[in-house]
């Protein structure tokens, strides 16, 4: 059988432009000859759809398009992702669903069954499980249909399981002769190499061919970076979409194709063009045509900028530099230089003079009994104002250029350098930015070298820089690191790191700075775990080490 495998970049919502999106992809794959055409995951919807899956209207006229998408079938098969409503009266009454359309009408149904509820999934809210897993025969194939969370429960692959049931192993059970499972699968990096490794060992085990295709895309924080892929029934990866790219795949099950043996890319060149793919994505999508950064002559500035410049066009990013008195020359030198690399625009304000005039009005207030930290936040809150009206006048999205580490202990400032509609680097570990900041430079020096080897400041007061505060990042990051996304206990970090006291204080500030985050623009997701809805910790709690 010829599958045509359509990883397109659905919009949530927009279903005229998904309809035509999934219509355009199968007028291509009867051009192409395919006996099917397959697409993603609620790919007539977008995902996640969130809270519009409880709107009447809504699923009415999702109804509404997917009939029409069946009218407009011949000879060539289709299948995508929809929801789709029954009336048993229990539960939600609403699926997730893959759609099997052929001649004019829907054919055939099949309910996604492994409904998952963990880190940035929650599906429970929404959608009911499937009562029953069926094949359905077509053109003299027994097809095997499941939908993305269906493929990962295999009791051979998996030490620990989530779930009791295995759709798969039921349809195989039925003598399924090719498995199609419809995904949309939310990047993070290392999970291509997963589902690679799984997909492999299902398909080799079974001795069946699979066609797995994913969406492609950013839908606020979620990336998804497509690579659909195609096994033998050897367990042999034939056949790879395009990361990062919307794609189209004709897979023959009949054919002997050779095995892709090297596929992963580099880890900073992969984080690297995901954070570009997602900015892009995000402006695209909410229509803003150009972004506005506070360039400090920092390291994560100079790499948001350099992001941003590869997403939008050197002239669709506008930065501003903001010194103070605390600022030092080597700074605004390196800021000018990386302006001058990118072909940026750029405008330099003092926020001196507001801040010694504030300053000067605060201590008739409160005595002359400024504090240092008070003095340091409001430098960043000015040049929070300055950024904010900038974008209001012009329309600029502002990005904020807070990492990971920062972002975890609380080393930013609310309503100052974390003003923003999008937190670039907000998944980025310190000791990674510097690892990406040297891939960008691989081929000639755009990021200024004095930027990567100084020491990291904020240069809110003199001589400052972040180890004052914070431990060295290389240990700080190993911590963040095992807390965050490895959830290691406290008695675990210990075994790696033996300062017990710095241990106890990193994780203190990352819980006590959960007000922060919970106030922070959306941070575009490439961790296992990342701040956001994937990690959801109480404010207000007493639970103490």
């Amino acid at each position: 059988m010829k599958i045509a495998l359509c990883q397109i970049d659905p919009i949530i919502g927009d279903l005229k432009y998904n309809k035509r999106k999934i219509l355009d992809g199968y007028k291509k794959a009867i051009e192409a000859k395919a006996d099917l055409a397959i697409f993603p995951e609620l790919s007539l919807v977008g995902y996640p759809p969130l809270d519009l899956v409880e709107k009447k209207e809504f699923r009415e006229a999702v109804n509404q398009a997917a009939q029409e998408i069946a009218s407009e079938t011949k000879d060539v098969g289709l299948i995508f992702g929809a929801i789709t409503e029954d009336n048993d009266l229990i539960g939600t009454d609403i699926h997730n669903s893959a759609l099997l359309c052929y001649q004019g009408k829907i054919q055939f149904v099949q309910h996604k069954t492994l409904i998952p509820n963990y880190d940035v999934f929650d599906e429970m809210r929404y959608f009911d499980s499937a009562k029953d897993v069926l094949v359905f025969n077509f053109k003299g194939e027994k097809l095997g249909i499941s939908i993305c969370e269906d493929i990962w429960n295999d009791a051979d692959y998996w030490y620990r399981r989530r779930y009791h049931k295995d759709p798969i192993q039921e349809l195989l059970k039925q003598d399924a002769s090719i498995l199609i499972n419809i995904s949309a699968s939310p990047y993070s990096y290392g999970k291509r190499a997963a589902r690679k490794e799984m997909l492999s060992v299902l398909t080799k085990k079974d001795k069946i061919p699979l066609a797995y295709v994913c969406c492609v895309g950013a839908q606020t924080d979620l990336i998804f970076d497509g690579a659909s892929m195609c096994f033998n029934s050897d367990g042999d990866l034939v056949m790879l979409g395009k990361s990062f790219k919307e794609d189209f795949i004709l897979f023959d099950t009949l054919e002997n194709y050779n095995p892709i043996i090297n596929c992963e890319a580099s880890f900073e060149e992969e984080i690297y063009n995901s954070l570009v793919f997602g900015l892009k994505e995000y402006c695209e999508k909410l229509g803003f045509k150009s972004v506005l950064i506070g360039l400090s002559g920092g390291i994560d500035s100079a790499l948001v900028t350099c992001i941003a410049a590869d997403a939008l066009g050197s002239v669709n990013v506008h930065v501003i530099l903001m010194p103070s008195k605390y600022s030092s020359e080597g700074s605004v030198k390196d800021s000018e230089d990386l302006i001058s690399n990118l072909g940026i625009k750029s405008n330099n304000v003092s926020i001196q003079p507001i801040v010694d005039e504030t300053i000067s009005q605060l201590e008739s207030v409160f005595d002359k009994n400024l504090k240092s930290l008070t003095e340091e936040n409001l430098q960043a809150r000015v040049r929070g104002i300055y950024l904010m009206a900038y974008s209001n006048n012009f329309g600029n999205l502002l990005l904020t250029t807070g990492n990971k580490s920062e972002m975890a202990v609380g080393y930013c400032t609310l309503y100052g350098d974390m003003c923003g509609g999008l937190a670039v680097i907000a998944d980025v570990y310190k000791t990674d930015v510097y690892k990406i900041a040297n891939y960008i430079n691989r081929k000639s020096e755009i990021i200024p070298l004095s930027i990567i080897n100084k020491a990291p400041s904020a240069e809110l007061k003199l001589n400052q820089t972040d180890q004052d505060t914070l431990p060295p990042y290389e240990v700080l990051d190993k911590i963040l690191r095992m807390y965050l996304e490895e959830n290691k206990e406290y008695i675990e970090i210990k075994e790696v790191i033996v300062d017990d006291e710095l241990i106890k204080r990193v994780l203190r500030m990352v819980d006590m700075n959960e007000f922060k985050r919970n106030q922070a623009a959306p941070a575009l997701r490439v961790s296992s775990k990342a701040f956001g809805i994937g990690r959801r910790y109480p404010i207000v709690q007493g639970w103490r080490r």
